[in-house]
């Protein structure tokens, strides 16, 4: 079973904002919350969703995933979700959907990008389409 779609971070901020059961999901881990950043959404009334897909530095999957999801996103609710690079999102997106989500989507590129010829990432995703972030 795939998930409803990929979409850009711009995408995904409009779905935000024009949806107010829309809700951004954070797959990432506590450490990257804290040390990279996370996307702001009070400008919109909304705050992220932090669910960790795997932790660190052991990436070992959380089990309590779903469990997690169910408690803070209603099954009718259209949930995006977002990770560094849009790897660990996809399969958050399948895991939901695969649970009865029926808007899961991935963002794009998530909150980093991919790397750089140098090994550097923040060339593509939320923050680098200008969308509100702070620092963890």
């Amino acid at each position: 079973m795939t998930y409803a779609g990929d979409l850009s971070p711009q995408q995904t901020w409009e779905g935000l904002v024009s949806d107010p059961q829309a809700v951004l999901v954070d797959v990432r881990t506590q450490a990257e919350w804290a040390f990279v950043g996370v996307a702001d959404l009070t400008a919109i009334g909304k705050e992220m969703v932090p669910i960790e897909w795997s932790s660190f530095p052991t990436g070992t999957l959380n089990g309590a995933f779903l469990q997690q999801l169910h408690e803070a996103v209603p099954l009718q609710a259209p949930v995006y979700f977002l990770c560094r690079s849009g790897a660990r999102s996809a399969a958050a997106a399948e895991a939901a959907t695969a649970a009865g989500w029926t808007s899961a989507y991935n963002v794009l590129d998530g909150f980093e990008g991919p790397v750089d010829e140098q090994g550097h990432r923040s060339v593509a995703g939320w923050k680098q389409a200008g969308l509100p972030w702070r620092q963890g």
